[in-house]
This record gives C-alpha cells, sequence and structure tokens, in this order.
C-alpha cells in the first residue's frame, strides 16, 4: 500500500487555477466528466484541459470529487479557494456509494492486517466488493465487476 505522500500526481493548470489529480484514488465515479465535460473529457489526451472554463465551474466541480483524487489550487495563493472546515477535523464522515465504495470524509489512519499504517486524508475511497486489486482501496473494479448494493 502506498501513503497518500507516495501516490503519482498529475498537474494541469491554465494559470489561473492547477488541477491536481492523484489517478491511484480515482475510483471512477465520472463525476467530474458527467458535471464539467468541457474540462474533462475521457476521450481526449490529456484528459484534463482546464482552459475549459472559469475557475469558479473548475473548483466547484473538483470539491464534488468522491474520492479525493482531484483536488485543485490557486496558482496566485498556493492554497485552495476555501479553507477546510476546522469542524470537518473533529467529525469523519462516512458516506455509502449506490453500487460503489465507502467514501471516508476526514484525517483517516488504516491499520493493515500485515501490520502496516496506512494515513489518509481529506477523503479515502473504500472497497465493498472485493474485486479491488489495491485492497482496501477502491480502484473502480466494482463496475467491471457490476456491483451492486
Amino acid at each position: 500500500m502506498k501513503d497518500e505522500k507516495e501516490l503519482k500526481v498529475k498537474e494541469y493548470s491554465n494559470g489561473e487555477v492547477t488541477i491536481v489529480w492523484k489517478p491511484e484514488l480515482c475510483y471512477h465515479s465520472k463525476n467530474c466528466v458527467n458535471n464539467l465535460p468541457e474540462v474533462f473529457d475521457i476521450q481526449k489526451r490529456p484528459w484534463i484541459d482546464p482552459e475549459g472554463t472559469d475557475r469558479d465551474d473548475i473548483t466547484k466541480t473538483v470539491r464534488k470529487c468522491p474520492s479525493g483524487a482531484l483536488t485543485y489550487y490557486l496558482n496566485e495563493t498556493g492554497k485552495p479557494m476555501a479553507q477546510d472546515d476546522p469542524a470537518r477535523k473533529k467529525t469523519m464522515h462516512v458516506m455509502v456509494s449506490p453500487n460503489g465504495p465507502l467514501i471516508v470524509d476526514g484525517d483517516v489512519q488504516l491499520d493493515l492486517p500485515n501490520g502496516e499504517q496506512v494515513v489518509r486524508s481529506k477523503k479515502t475511497a473504500l472497497c465493498r466488493c472485493g474485486a479491488s486489486a489495491d485492497k482496501p482501496f477502491c480502484d473502480g473494479s466494482h463496475v467491471k465487476a457490476e456491483f451492486k448494493g
């Protein structure tokens, strides 16, 4: 298992905002593609084109990424436009995705059976279907497995 700091990171910038994508966290919900196809188009390479619309549309869509694979920062400050709510750090929120993973929103430490500890912040997608090659994390295999639950 990789710690969040070891994940592959790709960045796409339009000069004003930079979209950060961590492909190993993505579980292919297609929220980004469905909500902002002029920026997120899986038929194109690269599949992210931040020139497709304005900063507000980009940041609004990226904030809706359920896996946390997409984040952003403003180039001027190097920080997200809105800071995290401090109360969010105190409470962990877990959402059950229809036919998909558990989404844990908040800081989490996972103690794996082999003794390894993995620390993740913000959003983490945990496999519910059993088909992931990266258990306990979701890798999108639920789609191919046609998981219902």
